[in-house]
């Protein structure tokens, strides 16, 4: 018996010996596994990591579009209101004239003052202002010299008179004035 003891063990040890080896055989392609799935993991983070960074971009280039066209639309309100007023300063002119000349009709002369009052306001309103410099030197950002004279009670290079104002809203001119400049 002692003997079958010893077979037994030894079958037992034998089997034992296999099945540690068995378990080494399968901890073998666990780890082939394991190294798959941490490659597949890294592959998955760069993508991750590529998709942040384009998203990351496309939001930049969102913002900044936005503040240009904001911008935009901020030069947009000036340059345009510049232009209608730029079409009706003949009308203003015109108006301005007929308020100037000599009539017999008061009430004709008094409508022609409303209706230009009017347009004034309205130009006050839009942030429009008269370039008017009579007596001050001449600046040819914001007039035009359509004529010279001498005149001993103005000093050199001043603005003795102006033949049509200028118009201007803000710091951009609309329209430059007409003056005759003196002593130039």
């Amino acid at each position: 018996m002692c003997e079958e003891k010893d077979i037994n063990e030894t079958v037992n040890d034998e089997s034992i010996v296999e099945e540690a080896e068995a378990n080494v055989d399968a901890k073998e392609p666990e780890k082939d596994e394991l190294a798959l799935l941490k490659e597949e993991n890294d592959k998955l983070i760069k993508e991750l990591s590529e998709q942040k960074d384009k998203y990351l971009r496309l939001m930049a280039e969102y913002d900044n579009f936005r503040k240009r066209s904001s911008k935009e639309k901020l030069d947009i309100y000036p340059e345009a209101t510049a232009k209608a007023v730029e079409a009706f300063l003949p009308m203003a002119d015109n108006f301005e004239r007929a308020a100037l000349a000599e009539t017999s009709d008061e009430k004709y002369k008094s409508g022609v003052l409303m209706i230009f009052n009017q347009l004034g306001d309205a130009f006050k309103k839009l942030g429009v202002e008269v370039i008017d410099r009579v007596g001050e030197e001449f600046d040819p950002n914001l007039e035009n010299a359509v004529s010279k004279i001498e005149d001993e009670n103005l000093g050199e290079n001043v603005v003795a008179s102006v033949y049509q104002k200028g118009y201007k809203k803000g710091d951009k001119i609309i329209r430059p004035a007409m003056v005759v400049v003196a002593n130039c």
